[in-house]
């Protein structure tokens, strides 16, 4: 299969030969069985020259932070991490499938940031083929096993983990490790002085579309992990609940965003395992699935796509147009295309 990201590199050469070396490495880290297979990131990031500044921020329709740069931090998202420090202030929350059919989340960060985030957690693959959309943003982890550790390099993120920025961490004496991990966002992009400003992904953000359902709620099941959210007319945004119990930040209140909404991805198995021998998801967000968005109390059949692995993911209603969005927090719940499993 032929991805945009190699049209890309035929006409810049110089950038494309060290591209070309991550697609390959980024290749044989997914399931060589069967079509499917994501493309790999680009090895440079960044948003085209001329392109004119955002007049609301791209990541939440907000009037703040439109030029701050991006953070994006991976946080645990099991029952010892909770309640987390940070994720409330994140312009979008991505909840991914891990080892176990566990999950974990990636917050991304720019409109503004918290004092403290976490427990950070380490990387995993699927993430390095979400972030190449955001430019060059900067990438907080606590590390990856080490066969993972050449893809990191070659990715088009500023790598801030806690190998390379271990004074902007500190361990919390009130936690086990690994549980106890959190990151200084300020502290953590000052070791990311170039990482990328905000631009569009394709979010939209404005009036509800017509139609939608009635809905008070909506649980994502993974196959050792479930997350509900529940609509709030008083807050207008959806709470949510981990494993049957409200999701509380460690802040106060309830974590939960203004949309919610539910990508449909095929997850295979990556190359990567952990210590226990249990494979490594590699979930698929590039190409076109379904969705169902979130918003107003409603929820709305759409379609997803994303072209290449540099682009944005666009949202369309049952009937072509725009899925647009609720102003403020977005989470980005994927689950597999199917039934749930472990692949």
């Amino acid at each position: 299969m032929r991805h945009a990201w190699h049209r890309t590199v035929r006409g810049r050469a110089a950038v494309g030969l060290g591209a070309a070396v991550l697609g390959t490495a980024l290749a044989a880290c997914s399931d060589s069985h069967g079509p499917g297979t994501a493309a790999p990131p680009s090895a440079h990031g960044g948003t085209a020259s001329g392109t004119p500044a955002p007049t609301t921020h791209p990541f939440n329709g907000g009037t703040t932070g439109l030029a701050n740069p991006v953070l994006a931090v991976k946080i645990e998202n099991t029952k010892p991490a909770l309640p987390q420090a940070g994720v409330s202030a994140a312009d979008i929350v991505y909840v991914e499938q891990v080892e176990g059919g566990e999950t974990r989340l990636m917050a991304v960060f720019s409109s503004k940031l918290p004092k403290r985030v976490g427990p950070v957690r380490s990387a995993r693959i699927s993430d390095l083929h979400i972030l190449p959309q955001f430019g060059h943003p900067a990438f907080a982890f606590s590390g990856v096993q080490s066969k993972m550790k050449k893809y990191i390099r070659k990715a088009p993120v500023y790598d801030i983990s806690q190998e390379n920025a271990g004074s902007a961490y500190s361990r919390s004496s009130a936690r086990q490790i690994p549980y106890n991990l959190y990151g200084d966002p300020k502290a953590l992009l000052k070791k990311a002085p170039k990482a990328s400003a905000p631009h569009d992904i394709g979010f939209r953000f404005g009036p509800a579309p017509e139609g939608g359902r009635p809905t008070s709620s909506f649980t994502a099941k993974w196959p050792a992990a479930t997350m509900g959210f529940t609509w709030s007319a008083k807050q207008k945004r959806w709470l949510a609940s981990w494993g049957g119990r409200p999701d509380t930040a460690a802040e106060g209140g309830r974590l939960g965003g203004a949309t919610v909404v539910v990508q449909y991805a095929k997850t295979t198995r990556s190359r990567f395992h952990d210590f226990l021998g249990s494979y490594t998801p590699l979930i698929q967000t590039t190409g076109t699935g379904r969705a169902v968005v979130l918003r107003d109390g409603k929820s709305y059949d759409a379609k997803w796509s994303r072209p290449s692995e540099t682009a944005g993911t666009t949202y369309t209603t049952a009937d072509g147009k725009p899925m647009t969005f609720a102003r403020g927090q977005v989470w980005v719940v994927l689950l597999n295309d199917g039934k749930p499993h472990i692949p």
